[in-house]
């Protein structure tokens, strides 16, 4: 696959590359959908004030959550084929059929970005498996950072392999606090291929794990507030992450 490049330069999201919704299998789009802008050559996802609950039938505790994908499959409603449902045997509540925006063999991918959080918000860049096969669905997470893990000029910075429902992927993930304040631009990046996985911040190599997923991997990016993590004088708060680039 040739190396790709969003510098967010036009006047809105790429919607060949990129669905503008959180995995709406199980819910909609209507009830999934992203809160974006794209200015001054930036993307900014944000969480408003009001912005709905993710699934709050189905998921164990209040989420919401602003994201992005490069991809989508799922079956038909009323069957258990879909990426990443919340528990065994959900159900898909609207077709999404086979979108392929960007999906990633081995290789590499970047993301300039900085992060408005506090305690109760966290932002992320991960991979994860298109899962056309139930068992590609593995993770590989190249930035996920919690705003209760932020202090003092340093952050906790997540990265590594989560196994989810692959059975032949091993957990490799950590999060070790670094010298930087993610309210600033960083690159946070990975390069993989069959044999290890190396995670790099500011070109700086922070972790590397073996045997990393092979196949076919989509986009993930989102921003995520836990309404009950709330200290009751948040609420006027609007976590964002603002994207300069994504590139392969």
């Amino acid at each position: 696959m040739t190396s790709w490049r969003d510098d967010f330069d036009g006047p809105d999201l790429d919607t060949a590359v990129w669905v503008p919704h959180y995995l709406p299998v199980w819910s909609s789009r209507a009830e999934s959908a992203a809160s974006y802008r794209v200015e001054d050559s930036r993307l900014v996802l944000d969480l408003p004030v009001d912005h709905p609950l993710w699934c709050p039938d189905e998921h164990p505790t209040p989420l919401r959550v602003s994201g992005l994908m490069s991809g989508s499959y799922s079956g038909p409603v009323g069957s258990t084929i879909g990426q990443q449902p919340i528990f065994t045997g959900q159900l898909v509540r609207e077709d999404q059929g086979r979108f392929e925006g960007r999906l990633l063999a081995p290789g590499h991918l970047e993301v300039r970005c900085a992060m408005d959080l506090i305690p109760r918000s966290m932002a992320a860049l991960w991979l994860v498996g298109f899962e056309d096969e139930p068992e590609r669905c593995g993770e590989i997470c190249v930035v996920e950072i919690f705003g209760n893990a932020v202090r003092d000029g340093s952050a906790e910075v997540g990265m590594g392999l989560k196994q989810i429902r692959d059975p032949g992927l091993a957990q490799d993930f950590a999060a070790p606090r670094l010298s930087i304040d993610p309210a600033d631009l960083h690159t946070y990046a990975v390069d993989w291929d069959a044999d290890e996985a190396v995670f790099t911040v500011d070109g700086e190599v922070v972790r590397q794990t073996p045997h990393p997923p092979t196949y076919p991997m989509q986009i993930m990016v989102g921003v995520f507030d836990f309404p009950d993590w709330s200290t009751g004088d948040d609420h006027d708060h609007v976590p964002s992450m603002e994207i300069d680039w994504i590139s392969d």
